[in-house]
């Protein structure tokens, strides 16, 4: 996806910030937001990431703010995260991931760390605690089968998956403490082109997959045995890569980042799948569509 700016507003005691992972020093930026919109900028970390930031992400209990990067090593960076900013740079997992990072989910209960990167094994987690980067977890003994995108857990911390080049587009593996178990049976209609957003809904009963070719985003029903059949795609289709996708909190709407104005398109969703695309906003993004994400 090049350089992408990833958009991140995450709810800390009735507090919002805005995380942003950018191209030129100091390669992350954090704002407070309120209704107004952005507040002044929090002071920079003491310690930048390495290099150009790919993604960002908040922890759940938004006490960590994680950060990607490309081209130089460690690939991951994470800061502990509280309403003055940036704290003290975590230090770097003692097995960084090889390649370039780019989607980092956190578990719900905050235990482990997963990022999906551009090397061999194109997703890497380990434990997480208060003092950091734990233990690397085993790789899966079926790796995604291209290069790593974007990765998201359940709710219920049961299942976690990471889109990536090449077929099947989406690899979902269950997880437990133990880390990867595994890899479930891949879709019976697999997203064509190469996968990019992943998100399951709150509830966990819905996964959504945005890819390269058309219809740029697929969306299955998930439970625990897996996949199920394929929803009948959106009458109007999103107009470019599926690059971001996401549900609502409340489980009743869609929306995916992507490439080709409008940029951003959303959908209501419900237990019947697509219903009819939303009005564009009448004020489109500036450019084409890398993050989406619904507020809590």
């Amino acid at each position: 996806m090049g350089a992408a700016i990833q958009l991140i507003m995450t709810l800390i005691e009735l507090v919002q910030y805005v995380a942003v992972a950018h191209a030129v020093t100091p390669f992350i930026s954090a704002y407070p937001w309120s209704k107004g919109g952005f507040l002044s900028k929090f002071s920079d970390p003491a310690t930048l990431p390495v290099n150009e930031g790919l993604s960002a992400t908040f922890s759940t209990a938004n006490d960590v703010l994680a950060v990607g990067n490309i081209s130089t090593t460690p690939f991951i960076q994470a800061y502990p995260w509280s309403v003055t900013g940036f704290g003290t740079k975590f230090t770097d997992p003692s097995a960084p991931p090889p390649g370039n990072g780019r989607g980092i989910s956190f578990t719900t209960a905050d235990d482990a760390i997963v990022i999906a990167h551009s090397a061999l094994p194109f997703v890497t987690a380990w434990s997480w605690s208060g003092s950091g980067f734990g233990t690397k977890f085993l790789n899966p003994a079926i790796l995604p089968a291209g290069l790593g995108q974007q990765t998201a857990f359940t709710t219920a911390d049961d299942f976690v998956a990471v889109t990536h080049t090449n077929a099947p587009a989406v690899s979902v593996y269950p997880w437990s403490g133990s880390g990867f178990g595994a890899k479930v049976t891949n879709p019976a209609t697999v997203p064509p082109g190469n996968g990019r957003g992943v998100a399951f809904t709150t509830a966990d009963n819905f996964i959504a997959v945005g890819s390269t070719a058309t219809p740029f985003v697929s969306v299955y029903p998930w439970s625990g045995s897996g996949f199920g059949t394929k929803f009948t795609d959106p009458a109007t289709l999103p107009a470019g890569d599926g690059d971001s996708v996401s549900f609502a909190k409340q489980n009743d709407a869609i929306a995916i980042a992507h490439t080709t104005t409008p940029f951003v398109t959303a959908y209501p969703w419900s237990t019947s799948g697509f219903g009819t695309k939303f009005t564009d906003p009448s004020t489109l993004p500036a450019g084409n569509g890398n993050g989406v994400a619904f507020s809590n």
